[in-house]
């Protein structure tokens, strides 16, 4: 039987720091780095992204849509660029973001959560807001895959407000209620459950929340958003052993110089470290 993405996730995290690094080929970066913004450009990126990093790093996030955009061919990279990250021992969180219901949330979930899919990563970034339930049949197939799912909950985009501060009949928001659910689904399991929330590290103090899940805490917002990793301890408080903090552009305006991306992402390594109570 699969070991739990939790489980998994958290001696990641022990061993090699929590730092989670995008994999986000934007069109501007590829030509900042000297590359064409074709599939021969992604590729050469995303190899040199996974040949750097691959063995110091946790988790790789690579962010699908900037691999969609070129189609069949650009899905093929995406492929390739999981499979060589997961076989070099690093994890893979496939920032998705799926949302959708019934046997097509269930499609979503076999495209990158089914053991023999081409793109199984180890966990998936998914969208909630067609109701917590609608994403059941990701949650199964993750519970039997070993995989793991991250839930916006809090975004760092200032629009999501609006949907994840509405407040619901009960008095709570509908933030709160995301952290909720994904408690539940986590409860009694060790070392840490495999069902994440994605928590944005520019929102200040969000000691109002409980984000006690007893699961991850994606952590988007460090570096080009403006959060530091000193910041991390007062966002998240007495959850902070479980943040997983994501740098995208941040480490990886640094390429493509592979010495360069490394030294980066040791800094930001270092920092992290740093900013984590002892003990």
């Amino acid at each position: 039987m699969t070991e739990p993405f939790g489980a998994r996730l958290r001696r990641a995290m022990d061993e090699r720091g929590p730092l989670c690094v995008g994999i986000d080929p934007h069109a501007s970066l590829l030509t900042e780095w000297g590359l064409n913004d074709d599939v021969t450009g992604l590729e050469r990126f995303s190899r040199t992204v996974v040949e750097a990093l691959s063995d110091r790093v946790a988790v790789f996030k690579p962010q699908s849509a900037f691999f969609e955009r070129f189609g069949s061919r650009g899905v093929a990279v995406l492929e390739k660029t999981v499979q060589e990250a997961r076989a070099a021992g690093a994890l893979v969180l496939m920032d998705a973001k799926r949302g959708d219901i019934g046997s097509t949330m269930a499609a979503y979930a076999e495209a990158f959560l089914r053991k023999d899919s081409p793109l199984f990563s180890d966990a998936l970034t998914v969208s909630p807001y067609l109701g917590y339930g609608s994403l059941s049949p990701a949650v199964v197939l993750a519970r039997e895959s070993g995989a793991g799912l991250f839930v916006l909950a809090l975004t760092s985009n200032p629009e999501g407000g609006e949907v994840q501060h509405a407040v619901r009949a009960d008095g709570r928001n509908v933030g709160a209620t995301m952290l909720a659910h994904l408690a539940a689904e986590n409860t009694g399991e060790e070392p840490l459950g495999s069902f994440g929330a994605v928590v944005g590290a520019t929102l200040g103090d969000l000691s109002s929340y409980d984000l006690d899940i007893n699961g991850p805490l994606l952590a988007p917002g460090v570096g080009a958003q403006g959060a530091t990793p000193a910041d991390l301890p007062g966002v998240f408080g007495a959850a902070i052993r479980n943040v997983v903090p994501n740098v995208s552009r941040g480490l990886l305006k640094h390429g493509p110089d592979v010495s360069a991306l490394r030294a980066s992402a040791e800094r930001f390594a270092d920092e992290i470290r740093s900013a984590l109570p002892t003990g």
